[in-house]
């Protein structure tokens, strides 16, 4: 068998440096915050729709008085414009610019409309006057005082707003007696009460004879002004009704 000839000497391998680890990073110097992993976030809640704009809710009173006060402008000016009898609730209606209905629901009659518009001047002008209502004033001195309110009663009668209305609601109320019977009690007479309570004040303080009717005697100064004022048999003035006033208290005053 032939020998083995030698293997030549192989080159002896140096061992490999071993490769470093790789370094870990270094720990933050910051706290690591613990963030849930995007799949397991809870999903916030969508926010709730805006709630809708309120609507403003009429106000039902202040409606209900625009609309009296329309019908009472209405009434008025119509009864001034085309007397009391050809005046009608259809007509008020449409020139307030309400449904009949309406006026029915609140006045039984044209004649009770009137009365309240009239009512309703009578307390607007007091309130512009700077009164809650009408009064005589009790100042001491009752012909001042008589004076003074009976001006501002020709003040009334000589208005237009006043006078219009008025002299066609007491025309009608001469031959429509329950119109007329309605006009003295819902309107006259309570202001003639005043008058009576402003004479009984004059004699509880000796001004005035102890035994006369202050009921009666209040129509010395004011029937001559309202039948001068309604039949036009003269000029109304501040003089005429001074002169009202002197002459009935000259009569009422004490004897003695």
């Amino acid at each position: 068998m032939a020998p083995t000839s030698p293997q030549p000497p192989q080159p002896r391998r140096l061992p490999q440096p071993s490769q470093p680890s790789p370094r870990s990073t270094p720990p933050s110097i910051e706290p690591t915050l613990r963030r849930t992993p995007p799949s397991s976030q809870p999903t916030p809640p969508s926010p709730e729709p805006a709630p809708p704009a309120a609507k403003s809710v009429p106000d039902s009173s202040r409606r209900s008085e625009k609309s009296r006060r329309a019908i009472f402008d209405a009434a008025l000016a119509l009864v001034g414009e085309v007397g009391y009898p050809r005046t009608t609730i259809e007509g008020v209606a449409a020139r307030a610019g309400v449904g009949k209905q309406t006026i029915y629901r609140w006045w039984p009659s044209k004649a009770a409309v009137l009365l309240d518009a009239f009512m309703d001047l009578a307390e607007r002008a007091a309130r512009e006057a700077g009164q809650e209502s009408y009064e005589i004033p009790d100042t001491g001195d009752l012909a001042a005082d008589l004076k003074q309110v009976l001006r501002a009663t020709v003040d009334e009668l000589l208005n237009p707003v006043f006078e219009i209305p008025s002299r066609a609601l007491a025309a009608e109320g001469v031959v429509n007696e329950p119109l007329g019977a309605e006009f003295v009690t819902k309107l006259l007479e309570p202001q003639l009460q005043l008058y009576v309570k402003r004479l009984r004040s004059a004699q509880d303080a000796g001004g005035l004879r102890p035994d006369l009717d202050p009921r009666i005697a209040l129509e010395l100064f004011v029937s001559p002004l309202a039948q001068r004022w309604l039949q036009r048999t003269g000029p109304i003035s501040y003089a005429y009704t001074d002169a009202l006033v002197d002459y009935a208290l000259y009569g009422l005053a004490p004897r003695g």
